[in-house]
């Protein structure tokens, strides 16, 4: 296996429709490679490599993740679009792995989020996770501030300040999404 760290101006078009299979979201599927660069253009893409350079597990960080806490902008590397090519392979459970230990040497603040059906899966990859604590991120959809569909927040890498800081979200202390416009 190998680990390969890709930003997104360097990923060809094939390694894109790739990405965009094994996620499987129905909005992203037909985005062509110059769409996804634009859209993805503050991201890492960290791949598990197997024989013939065959992705077998891929995620993203977005490096312009922003949350407002108690009026204070604080930044992080979000941990986002894990997916594994063949479950039940150990695939998954070895890039998470990866991920931590890149963040750690990197001393990259990134966290993860979600939902509570997934725990196990995160606790097989000694993540730390901050349950229920995703709930009390605020998102802007155009109109008004709803909660993150999440349940948890998954601790990559923290430093102590900033795991006190999300520690302390509760039902009176939220979060909000910044969107850079």
């Amino acid at each position: 296996m190998n680990y390969l760290i890709r930003k997104t101006d360097e990923l060809s078009g094939s390694e894109i429709g790739l990405i965009l299979k094994l996620w499987n979201i129905p909005g992203w599927a037909g985005m062509n490679p110059s769409e996804f660069r634009n859209s993805f253009e503050h991201s890492e893409f960290h791949f598990l490599l197997g024989a013939d350079d065959q992705i077998m597990a891929l995620g993203r960080i977005n490096l312009d993740f922003i949350l407002k806490i108690s009026g204070k902008l604080y930044g992080f590397a979000e941990i986002v679009g894990l997916v594994s090519a063949e479950k039940g392979k150990g695939y998954g459970r070895l890039l998470v792995q990866l991920l931590r230990e890149n963040t750690e040497q990197r001393c990259l603040e990134a966290i993860g989020f979600c939902l509570r059906e997934l725990r196990p899966f995160y606790r097989k990859c000694s993540v730390r996770i901050m349950e229920n604590k995703a709930k009390n991120i605020m998102e802007n959809n155009d109109s008004e501030w709803m909660p993150s569909e999440d349940d948890d927040i998954l601790v990559f890498y923290l430093s102590e300040e900033r795991k006190k800081v999300l520690e302390m979200l509760s039902h009176e202390q939220k979060a909000y999404l910044i969107n850079k416009e």
